[in-house]
């Protein structure tokens, strides 16, 4: 085991453990550390620097996600076997752009990591289908979804989330629009034409919901989740909650709160719509089974999304009935067609099929998890008394409370203009303080802190 000695650079512009990283990696690469190798100790390495143990834990983390070094139980670190020419990195560029960058620019203001999600693995998977299942790319898509598909995420949402269901109780959509479209209308022949919603909570769904005619009442949302007792009594309707990470203020509702809330469905006669979005992206502790688990008299509707675990322009989503939803489902669907690819929906089923996605979950949890923290500790240690980070331990993004007196469309214009996306939360402004929401998960790693400094002296200009 050989040491590793690092001249901390005063001038460098990034962080310590990006240094330390960097030193590292570049090592490995260049052979001066060999596949094998044991690397130091978190503490001996800390202590040979002078430098924090949480820094090094950063560095060797960031290795850990990129594959150049290994842990192994009750032994310690080692580099792992890498080619350089096969893993070899760009250096990074600083932030200017050729006009063809621009150009693309233009049309996608925002930064974003490429490290999120494994596209090598997808092309694999489209490849197969184009190549081996051709012939089923000549008829349309099945209303309900593809077959292949639904029976992969009735495995998944068994073995993630506690729900049990069979594939013919799912139905596939091209994104939230077109599931919540059918929802609707199963709900319309229920006679149920009200909804309550979360207040603050996923504002699409209540535009959704009003244009197809449903009447719509606001519901608060404490750090347990909604109000249940503000929810209508003695007549049929529907609740749409997110129970294991309420969007977005992170809230979990804990198990005694879910059984009053499945107890007030079934006494008055009304349905529970789950949206379960980002609840695998729970960064301590193991993600809260769903609430549909607990369900004992098919009151609850459970939805989700396929669109922060593999890439945004991926437009699948779905939903798991209650059987004697499904039977209204059956009467409906032949009025409709499929909008999702079929495409897609092959390749994405073969990608759950090989366990791709279940990796690229663990791998998320623990890139995203990494990021988290950086955010904080920036906002923390840079952000002074009049930002206050809220941290929801979980999904893909974070509030921010701000004492200023710019309002929150101007604060978000700011951070766009160095490509960073946030957007207000008025239903959480107080007095003389401004929220946004903050979606840090999209940043690169290793420019999380120097961007949120450039933020925050934008913010203070």
């Amino acid at each position: 085991m050989r040491p590793i000695i690092l001249d901390f650079s005063d001038s460098s512009s990034d962080s310590l453990y990006i240094q330390l990283y960097r030193s590292v990696r570049d090592d490995i690469l260049s052979g001066q550390i060999k596949g094998g190798e044991k690397l130091p100790s978190l503490r001996v390495l800390s202590k040979n620097l002078n430098i924090s143990i949480t820094t090094t834990q950063l560095a060797y983390n960031q290795l850990l996600v990129e594959g150049y070094i290994i842990s192994k139980p009750q032994s310690g670190y080692y580099a792992a076997q890498v080619s350089a020419s096969k893993y070899d990195l760009p250096v990074m560029k600083p932030y200017d752009f050729t006009s063809d960058e621009a150009f693309h620019l233009e049309d996608n203001p925002f930064i974003c990591d490429g490290d999120c999600f494994d596209f090598n693995k997808w092309k694999k998977c489209s490849s197969k289908v184009f190549n081996d299942y051709s012939d089923l790319l000549l008829f349309e898509s099945d209303t309900q979804g593809e077959s292949a598909l639904r029976f992969e995420i009735s495995k998944y949402v068994y073995s993630s989330r506690g729900v049990t269901c069979t594939p013919e109780q799912i139905v596939i959509g091209a994104g939230t629009q077109q599931i919540t479209g059918h929802l609707c209308r199963i709900l319309s022949k229920m006679n149920i034409n009200h909804v309550s919603l979360e207040s603050p909570g996923y504002l699409p769904v209540h535009s959704m919901f009003c244009d197809s005619g449903f009447a719509i009442s606001h519901i608060p949302v404490d750090k347990e989740g909604i109000d249940i007792s503000k929810l209508p009594i003695n007549i049929s309707s529907a609740v749409y909650v997110s129970p294991s990470n309420q969007f977005p203020t992170g809230a979990v509702m804990p198990v005694g709160k879910r059984s009053k809330l499945l107890d007030w469905a079934a006494d008055n006669d009304s349905i529970i719509i789950e949206d379960d979005y980002d609840s695998e992206l729970r960064y301590f502790g193991r993600p809260v089974p769903a609430l549909q688990s607990l369900d004992k008299n098919s009151r609850v509707v459970y939805l989700g999304s396929f669109s922060s675990t593999l890439f945004p322009a991926v437009k699948i989503s779905y939903m798991v009935l209650p059987q004697p939803m499904v039977e209204i489902f059956e009467q409906i669907k032949g009025q409709y067609t499929q909008t999702c690819s079929k495409a897609e929906q092959l390749t994405l089923a073969l990608f759950m099929e090989k366990g791709y996605y279940y990796t690229g979950i663990r791998k998320l949890r623990s890139l995203y998890a990494q990021k988290l923290a950086i955010t904080l500790q920036t906002f923390d240690v840079f952000g002074g008394d009049n930002i206050i980070p809220i941290d929801t331990q979980s999904g893909i993004n974070l509030i921010i409370k701000i004492k200023t007196k710019k309002t929150a469309d101007r604060l978000c214009e700011e951070a766009k203009s160095i490509g960073l996306q946030m957007i207000p939360l008025s239903e959480l402004t107080e007095q003389e303080t401004t929220a946004l929401i903050f979606y840090y998960s999209k940043l690169p790693i290793n420019r999380i802190e120097s961007l949120i400094k450039n933020l925050l002296q934008i913010w203070d200009a």
